[in-house]
């Protein structure tokens, strides 16, 4: 094979290296990430409607999300242990391109809020937890991680992900957003800040 046939092949064998192994996630998700990061990819995080979400809570409303989950570590936890905060659910996985790229920005918002008032959920669809758990570490992510023990009830049953959704303190659904996003935004962080006024 001469050098000018092998220079040829070369783009397509690296294409098929990035495409067919384990790869993939990690070059796309980085090329997304840097689309995000140069504003060449436009995709802006959903507006919270906060003045349009009631945040009276009265003892007597139960908070409507049953959402069982667990630890990285195997320990049960539910949603409704979150009632009166608002929280930022992420669904999300280690071989998911868009989820990979958007993580960064989701990381660097978790680091700005007060989490005393708003809560994060990254809830991890891997089916494997060693994956989830070796991925968070080797990128240092802080947040909150959890593993679903059982199928998604609605509003967080997506066809796609990543997907986010945000509740308000009562549990009412604020905003959703199906596929990747920029959250590390000041106009993102202001709308979550303002539906968490009313925590007491």
């Amino acid at each position: 094979m001469n050098r000018k046939t092998l220079t040829s092949w070369l783009p397509l064998a690296l294409l098929a290296l990035v495409l067919l192994t384990p790869l993939r996630p990690i070059v796309l998700g980085g090329l997304q990430r840097g689309l995000l990061a140069t504003g060449l990819w436009n995709a802006a995080a959903p507006a919270t409607p906060a003045a349009e979400i009631p945040v009276v809570l009265t003892s007597s409303a139960p908070y409507p999300h049953n959402l069982p989950m667990a630890t990285l570590d195997g320990k049960p936890v539910n949603l409704r242990d979150l009632q009166g905060k608002v929280v930022f659910v992420n669904l999300w996985a280690s071989w998911c391109p868009p989820c990979r790229a958007e993580m960064p920005g989701i990381e660097a918002l978790y680091k700005k809020v007060d989490h005393s008032k708003i809560a994060f959920v990254m809830l991890s669809l891997d089916d494997d937890a060693a994956k989830a758990r070796k991925f968070v570490q080797s990128h240092g992510y802080t947040f909150p991680v959890y593993l679903r023990t059982g199928n998604l009830p609605a509003p967080f049953d997506s066809n796609s992900i990543p997907s986010t959704v945000i509740l308000g303190p009562n549990g009412q659904v604020a905003a959703r957003h199906d596929g990747m996003a920029e959250y590390d935004t000041p106009e993102f962080k202001a709308s979550l800040e303002q539906l968490a006024k009313s925590v007491r």
